[in-house]
């Protein structure tokens, strides 16, 4: 029964939960569609929103926090709304053993009434009623907003394909609709589409058809791109005007209807980037030590964003040394299947290096070439892989000669190796003992080596040392003694005959060469020594290559003075020594900002006098010019600022909100004048401190 009743109360904090959770989203909805309204009216990308909402909502559970109710608040509540319970619903949570006789009669009585009771959703919906008159209210007003705000002869701005806003539009009066059809190249995938906006954004290579129709007939009609080409529409009633282009660059045109020309409109054309290839293994330069699988797992991604066509391994391999070197090239595919030209990739190959005839010393040079589906290749940087050469590693070259001289521990690393490869091969004529025995001793005389290495990185010997006495600390002249204190119980590190003069590089690789120790030994101490042969070898290879940082080489060299005169040596004389001149003409660039330069300068004029003269019509249409060959590259920034300029060649008088936005886009264009070095200004002092120095000079004389 108990049971019961507590499971009663939790099914009724769920929907509690639940409702709070609902009215908490239609309240984050309703202001998510109030922003979006004022998004939509200052053009802002619509793509935020959803940002926003999740931003709203999460504010809203954490002021709320509706996961903080109870079952002692649902109880709380139920005694409160429901006097069939008595006010006895909190003795339900109660313990029964923490219970006297009334009370457990009074809990009986409520948790018979609990469950007779049907409670409804009616106690919890109230809470919802508030959102849902807002959510009704943001959604008329967001829909009146896109309805009612779009101006007369002015289209809303439309969203291209990275979220930005292409520029209203200004339609001729002549002009009744437009319709363009775009047809995208083969390469994207995408199907044909259809927009009803003089703005467009099409991917790079895409044909596009305009269909102009004119609410009168008209004679002629054509499209101006960036003020210099002409595409001419073609009719054959005079209503219904279409023309056909190739659009490969951005820019910006303009319709003419009978010599009259529009306002301008954006053309963005997409770039097709080329693909990426990202190479997560193996890592750029790679070692596979004596002992290790030789086999390279190649795994990279490739991505591109139309669709990958294709990609491949270009791998090389060197045999050899100096010049009796040889290469030989091999293509290895993918296991992957580029045929459905997906726009990702994770692409593997596990390449084997036995087949390509590698060899202990052979190097493995490759590269990932990938292609999209518009043949743009992209190819990764070179990844090396070398095999290990056993048998250099392990030459005795170094005793002989004195310039490749090897200390004792060398030798050391090395033996243990050759140790470990003998017992392998004795493993079947001895007995497991034995070869358990000979094993533990290995590892012994690793752990030796390893020990005698850490001395050089200021490591403890693995002693165990029994608890110091304090005989040294008994005097009572010691007492409180700190210094004596810290000198018997710790151990001194900062002395300069102790300090260690490695180079962190070195240490670091130190570091390494005893962990791989340390993992040799393991194997060894496990009666492993075919585990341990992997890590003695990397040990020995990182010694080695500690040795040959440690060299200087010096390359011998020779100098050969020109032949001396002896009647002219030492006779001082300088006449035929002359100073070196080197006469040229350097002219200033032209300046080619000149004509925005000049605009700006008008522009300032105008915000004083807004009266327009000729003069100042010649030298903002210079500036209009140039700004369009601009506006041509990047037609998004430049678009709004040019038409700016337009509209004040047009006019008698300039509007001020034109004039400033002409101005930021002009004022893009121009690059900072970099600062040029100038003499520091002195004060004058009547030249005293030349005639000081002179005087000084003469007297030291």
């Amino acid at each position: 029964m108990a049971e019961r009743g507590i499971h009663i109360i939790s099914n009724l904090r769920k929907r509690y939960l639940a409702y709070q959770l609902l009215a908490n989203i239609l309240l984050a909805a309703a202001i998510t569609l109030a922003a979006g309204a004022l998004f939509y009216l200052l053009a802002f990308s619509l793509v935020w929103l959803g940002v926003v909402f999740l931003l709203v909502l999460a504010i809203l559970s954490s002021v709320r926090r509706p996961w903080a109710i109870r079952y002692e608040n649902i109880a709380a509540y139920l005694d409160k709304e429901l006097p069939e319970l008595q006010e006895s619903t909190s003795l339900i949570l109660l313990p029964p053993s923490e219970l006297n006789i009334l009370q457990g009669l009074a809990r009986a009585k409520a948790e018979d009434a609990l469950s007779s009771l049907n409670i409804g959703y009616n106690h919890f919906a109230g809470v919802l009623v508030k959102p849902a008159i807002a959510l009704l209210i943001c959604t008329f007003f967001y829909i009146g907003t896109v309805k009612f705000y779009t101006k007369v002869g002015q289209k809303p701005a439309i969203i291209t394909h990275d979220g930005k806003p292409l520029p209203p539009e200004n339609i001729l009066p002549q002009i009744e609709g437009v319709k363009l059809i775009i047809t995208p190249p083969a390469y994207t995938g995408k199907p044909k589409r259809t927009q009803d906006k003089f703005n467009f954004s099409v991917e790079e290579g895409a044909a596009v058809i305009w269909h102009i129709s004119t609410n009168v007939r008209i004679r002629n009609a054509y499209l101006l791109f960036n003020n210099k080409e002409r595409v001419s529409l073609k009719s054959k009633d005079g209503r219904e005007w279409s023309a056909q282009k190739l659009i490969n660059t951005s820019g910006f045109y303009q319709v003419s209807i009978n010599g009259k020309l529009s306002d301008l409109y954006q053309v963005q054309a997409i770039k097709d980037a080329a693909p990426v290839v990202h190479v997560k293994t193996p890592k750029q330069y790679t070692y596979i030590d004596a002992g290790e699988p030789q086999q390279v797992n190649i795994n990279a991604s490739l991505t591109d964003d139309y669709g990958v066509a294709g990609a491949q391994i270009i791998a090389t391999v060197a045999k050899g040394r100096g010049e009796g070197v040889k290469f030989k090239e091999y293509k290895l595919a993918f296991n992957s299947n580029f045929s459905s030209h997906l726009p990702q990739y994770t692409a593997q190959k596990l390449v084997q290096l036995k087949p390509l005839n590698m060899e202990p010393g052979d190097e493995l040079y490759f590269y990932v070439k990938a292609q999209d589906t518009r043949n743009q290749e992209t190819r990764t940087d070179v990844f090396t892989v070398v095999l290990q050469d056993t048998a250099e590693l392990l030459s005795m070259d170094g005793i002989v000669t004195g310039a490749s001289l090897k200390p004792e521990f060398f030798r050391s690393e090395r033996q243990i190796i050759i140790d470990a490869e003998k017992l392998i091969k004795d493993k079947d004529t001895i007995s497991a003992e034995k070869f358990n025995a000979r094993s533990n001793d290995l590892g012994i005389d690793q752990k030796l080596l390893r020990l005698r290495y850490g001395k050089f990185l200021g490591e403890e010997d693995e002693v165990v040392e029994g608890p110091k006495g304090n005989d040294n600390l008994s005097a009572p002249e010691d007492f409180s003694n700190g210094a004596k204190i810290l000198k018997e119980y710790t151990d001194d590190h900062d002395k300069a005959e102790d300090a260690q003069f490695f180079e962190p590089a070195v240490k670091a690789q130190l570091k390494a060469t005893l962990t791989e120790m340390w993992k040799a030994e393991l194997q060894l101490r496990l009666y492993k020594p075919q585990a341990a042969l992997p890590f003695a070898y990397k040990a020995l290879r990182l010694l080695k290559d500690l040795q040959q940082k440690s060299r200087s080489f010096v390359a011998k060299t020779s100098y050969n003075p020109p032949p001396l005169k002896p009647e002219k040596r030492l006779s001082g004389e300088l006449d035929k020594v002359l100073q070196p001149m080197n006469k040229e003409a350097v002219k200033p660039p032209a300046d080619r900002l000149l004509a925005l330069k000049n605009a700006i300068a008008v522009l300032e004029q105008l915000k004083q006098h807004t009266a327009i003269t000729a003069s100042q019509k010649g030298l903002l249409q210079a500036g209009y010019q140039q700004l369009a060959t601009v506006a041509s590259g990047s037609p998004g920034a430049y678009l709004p600022g040019l038409n700016a300029v337009r509209r004040l060649l047009s006019a008698k008088r300039a509007d001020i909100l034109d004039v400033n936005e002409a101005e930021q886009a002009i004022q893009r264009t121009l690059t900072p004048v970099k600062a040029a070095p100038v003499p520091v200004e002195q004060m004058d002092d009547m030249g005293l401190s030349r005639s000081y120095y002179k005087q000084l000079k003469s007297k030291m004389q």
